[in-house]
Parts: C-alpha cells; sequence; structure tokens
C-alpha cells in the first residue's frame, strides 16, 4: 500500500517539479508509515528517483506514449494505483498534471486537492494545507473519499534528499484505443535556455522598457542570474515577446524562488500570477506604481540606468566569487 507518484520527464530527465512530487511523496510516505512507488514513461534511468525517497519505480515503455497524453497517461496511472492498492497518490502542478489530474481523480473515484504547500496536517482524516484566491490565502482541506490525490505547488515543499534503494519494474498497462482519442501531431516550445516552468528565477518586462529593441536589458540580467525570461500581457499582445513568455493570471503562473520586474506596473492579473514567487523585486520608475505593495524589495528608478548597473555588479560578483 505504498504512495504513488507520478514522475514527469521530458528528453530523458525527469522534470524538477517531478522530483519535488517525489520529496514530498517520502514525505507523506513517513507520516503513513509505508514507502514510495513511482511511475514513469519511457525512461532508461532512475538514478534521480532513489535520491529523493522512491523505493520502487513502475515504468511504461510504450512509444506510443513518447508524447504526453492526459487520458491514456491517466488510464495507466490509475492501473498502477490498483496494482500498488494505493491510497494517496502524488502529483506535480505543472500544465500536464493540471491536464491529468481531473480524468485520474475521475478513474479512481478520489478526492483532489491541488496547490498543497505542505505535508499533510494529519493522515487521518486526511487534511492538506493549500493555496486559495490566487495564492491570497490558504486553507485546509479534507480529503474524505478512499484514495487521495494531491497536487503538490511548484518550489513549495522543495526537493529534499533522502537516499533510498531502488528497484525498476517493467509495466505494461492494457490500453484502449479510447486513450488515444486525441492524438499529439507536434509539440512547439520555446527555445530558452531556461524555461519559466521549471525556473528558480525568472526576470520579467513590462513597457517600461517602451519596445521590442530594448529587450537585451531583461536577456542579459536573465543570462547572468541563469532565470527565464517572461513578460507582462500588453507586452505579449503589443508583439513584443511571444506569448509563450506571458505571465500572469490570464498567461502562465510563476512561483519562482525571485522574480525580478522591470517597467512593469502591477495590474492585478499580474500579481495574481506571480504573488506565489518567494521574493519579488520590482524596478520602476513610478513610485505609485502598484506593485511595490506587492514587492520585497524595491527600486525607483530608470530601468535603462538601473538594470545595466545590477548586471554588471552581478557579472563582477560572480568573477569574483566564481
Amino acid at each position: 500500500m505504498s504512495v504513488l507518484v507520478y514522475t514527469e520527464s521530458e528528453n530523458g530527465k525527469y522534470k524538477k517539479a517531478a522530483l519535488e512530487a517525489a520529496s514530498y511523496a517520502k514525505g507523506v510516505a513517513d507520516k503513513m508509515g509505508t514507502e514510495v512507488t513511482a511511475i514513469s514513461f519511457n525512461m532508461s534511468s532512475h538514478d534521480d528517483l532513489k535520491t529523493y525517497g522512491v523505493s520502487k519505480v513502475l515504468n511504461v515503455a510504450n512509444e506510443k506514449l513518447s508524447k504526453f497524453n492526459a487520458e491514456a497517461y491517466a488510464d495507466a496511472i490509475a492501473q498502477a494505483a490498483k496494482k500498488e492498492a494505493t491510497k494517496v497518490v502524488i502529483l506535480g502542478q505543472t500544465a500536464n498534471d493540471k491536464y491529468l489530474a481531473p480524468l485520474l481523480a475521475g478513474l479512481l473515484e478520489a478526492g483532489y486537492a491541488s496547490n498543497a504547500v505542505a505535508l499533510p496536517e494529519s493522515t487521518s482524516p486526511f487534511q492538506v494545507k493549500r493555496t486559495a484566491f490566487s495564492n491570497k490565502a490558504f486553507n485546509i482541506t479534507s480529503i474524505s473519499t478512499d484514495i487521495k490525490i494531491v497536487g503538490v505547488s511548484k518550489n513549495a515543499y522543495g526537493l529534499k534528499e533522502n537516499p533510498t534503494e531502488l528497484t525498476a519494474e517493467e509495466f505494461s498497462p492494457e490500453l484502449s484505443g479510447e486513450d488515444f482519442s486525441v492524438n499529439v501531431n507536434a509539440v512547439d516550445k520555446a527555445t530558452d535556455k531556461v524555461t519559466i516552468a521549471d525556473a528558480e528565477i525568472v526576470v520579467s518586462g513590462g513597457r517600461g522598457l517602451k519596445g521590442p529593441e530594448n529587450w537585451e536589458l531583461v536577456e542579459n540580467l536573465a543570462e547572468v542570474l541563469g532565470a527565464a525570461t517572461a513578460c507582462s500581457k500588453p507586452v505579449s499582445d503589443m508583439g513584443w515577446r511571444p506569448h509563450s513568455e506571458h505571465v500572469g493570471q490570464t498567461g502562465k503562473p510563476v512561483a519562482s524562488n525571485l522574480y525580478i520586474a522591470i517597467g512593469i506596473s502591477g495590474a492585478i492579473q499580474h500579481l495574481a500570477g506571480v504573488s506565489a514567487s518567494k521574493t519579488k523585486v520590482v524596478i520602476n520608475n513610478d513610485p505609485e506604481a502598484p506593485f511595490f505593495k506587492a514587492a520585497d524589495y524595491g527600486i525607483v528608478g530608470d530601468a535603462f540606468e538601473v538594470v545595466p548597473k545590477l548586471t554588471e555588479k552581478l557579472k563582477e560578483f560572480k568573477a569574483n566569487n566564481s
């Protein structure tokens, strides 16, 4: 009766969100006095999983599942849960996880608590602390169904090393044609070195940069920090940056450890989408910009003067401490 965790992967590597989910699953398993079983798809190495507390991995080797398919993946995970007599299933909170969760909940007749930020307050009754109202508050959610599903909010629980002995087992779920009623023909991805979804640091720009020709301010700072680049909705609407970089309530949510906003006033929709970030730094020449009220650190100044100086200082710091 192990805790089951779905470990999402890409290009033969486990995503950070999957390892965080595995860390969380280990914490839940310890509370319940059991072990962690992971399910993965088309993976050849599982070394990362044993670092974060996984004792067994069920690997599904199926070429038809080389691309994410929510219905097929949900069916496979449900079959794995039944095989392992699982009572708790742990997911991340990536875009794929969010498609997957309601389908899996339906198949397992399970209750689902999304955006969990801490281990269960109690396992009997099963109660989870999670964010609510666009990360403006927390609530304690009780799951009373026989099987429970928990989605772990990004960068909330963190990566916690807990080395274990791991055994790998090939798992072949029985999938029907109905599982492939939706086919993935192509996948278009942003080509940034660091993706917004996995980034520890995000550097974002707004209309205060005055035009796409000035975006090197964002890119140069991001390069020094090893960060992903992002933008506000007006910037993507005007075509300065691709929509894949739009963050906010109507774009991609951000839960980075550090979020730097350059020339972004801080409309409520933008703040709602980035409020889960742990530390927010705002650079704006308007001292009345709403973003300053939500910021941990604020710099009132011209971005065209402040950002190049900040970038140079960071370069010097890295050079002296490398």
